[in-house]
């Protein structure tokens, strides 16, 4: 970036109220573009998970093109990407009856959308509405690969039957998907390649069993961030799905997915007091901008509510987020930051008025307590706002 753009940006930057959410473009398209050639040599389609980003403007730097694949966590997503274009959409959540006319309208405009469950009483539900309606829902199996969450597991004979009231009943038998997420429990690179394999050995059974039962399977999806940075084997796989690697968060920081330098998302808050006898910073962001996601809690490094960097985005080692209240945050010296430094300055020295940038535990769960994104783009002088889709 140039000293110009640089200097804009900086002034830019302070006329906003804080707190806000801010994208480091330059890292945010590096995660992408990381992903996409880490899996190239893999012969596999990414279809990209959009809970993270929900926003079109944000998702037109992910998605290549208005056919791309992509995962999306709520109908109202689907429906905001429809409305921009795109037209292959995966809705990634176990399907409620009562979304199916939803899910109708959006077929109806010629988007080709799969929907997700693993029960037979799902299942009863879809075909009948198929049957009733004279359509045909593209549908997928939810596979339990680590016992995290639901799905069903690759061996079970339900599958079959949950795949044949489908097939059978008029709608669209697409194929099976799973999620690792106990990956993200995950401490050694050892332990994160496992679990990719386990994930993919689970849906390549599920998938054979279908396939040797008569019946059709031609996806079989997989996908988490950790996963799909460590799977070194994606034989029998169709398509690998991922979400928060577009920012990174201090849960894949700890878990060795990323570096702290690699997060692309911080919300950006100022200094609003100090604490003299306990060496206490107040800022104006507290969980109602942070979020209250503790998901480092249970790692070797907690990072309290998250990390604290200076206004250029570079870590001030050993300060993190203590607390947070509903709108006002606490800083202090926590021994240490990921990498395990240390800073004896007093925090005291950090004049009130001074803005900081706060790195995410969970990037999902801050992102969702803002309406939008301001991003620094080092091609472009001025600031760029991504909305994103709120709502179900």
């Amino acid at each position: 970036m140039s000293i110009g753009k640089s200097t804009s940006i900086t002034t830019s930057l302070a006329k906003i109220d804080t707190p806000f959410l801010l994208v480091d473009k330059a890292k945010f398209d590096i995660n992408v573009a990381f992903l996409r050639a880490k899996l190239a040599p893999h012969h596999v389609i990414l279809r990209p998970h959009l809970k993270t980003v929900k926003s079109i403007a944000g998702a037109k730097h992910v998605l290549e093109g208005f056919d791309s694949p992509a995962t999306l966590s709520t109908v109202k997503e689907a429906e905001a990407f429809a409305d921009a274009g795109y037209t292959n959409l995966l809705y990634a959540v176990g399907i409620a009856p009562q979304k199916l006319p939803r899910i109708q309208a959006l077929l109806n405009k010629g988007i080709n959308i799969s929907i997700l469950l693993d029960s037979v009483a799902q299942a009863k539900a879809v075909a009948t509405f198929c049957q009733m309606q004279n359509i045909k829902i593209p549908t997928l199996l939810e596979i339990d690969c680590d016992g995290h969450r639901g799905g069903i597991k690759p061996d079970d004979m339900r599958l079959v039957e949950i795949a044949r009231i489908l097939h059978q009943g008029g709608a669209e038998l697409r194929g099976v998907l799973t999620h690792a997420g106990e990956s993200y429990d995950c401490i050694s690179k050892k332990a994160l390649v496992a679990a990719a394999e386990g994930e993919r050995s689970a849906a390549v059974i599920a998938a054979t069993q279908l396939i040797e039962s008569g019946l059709p399977c031609p996806v079989v999806s997989v996908g988490s961030t950790p996963t799909a940075h460590f799977a070194e084997n994606l034989d029998g796989v169709t398509e690998v799905r991922a979400g928060v690697y577009t920012f990174f968060d201090l849960v894949m920081a700890g878990i060795g997915v990323c570096k702290p330098s690699d997060i692309a998302l911080s919300v950006v808050t100022t200094v609003i007091g100090h604490n003299e006898e306990k060496d206490w910073l107040f800022i104006d962001a507290g969980w109602m901008s942070l979020s209250q996601d503790r998901g480092t809690q249970s790692q070797r490094q907690d990072c309290g509510y998250g990390l604290v960097c200076d206004s250029d985005g570079s870590i001030i080692p050993g300060l993190q987020v203590i607390g947070a209240n509903q709108e006002h945050g606490i800083i202090a010296a926590a021994g240490g930051d990921i990498d395990g430094a240390n800073d004896s300055k007093k925090l005291s020295d950090i004049a009130v008025g001074t803005q900081l940038r706060i790195l995410p535990n969970h990037a999902c769960a801050t992102a969702a307590m803002h309406a939008g994104y301001y991003v620094v783009d080092p091609e472009q002088v001025e600031l760029d706002y991504w909305a994103r889709i709120q709502g179900w």
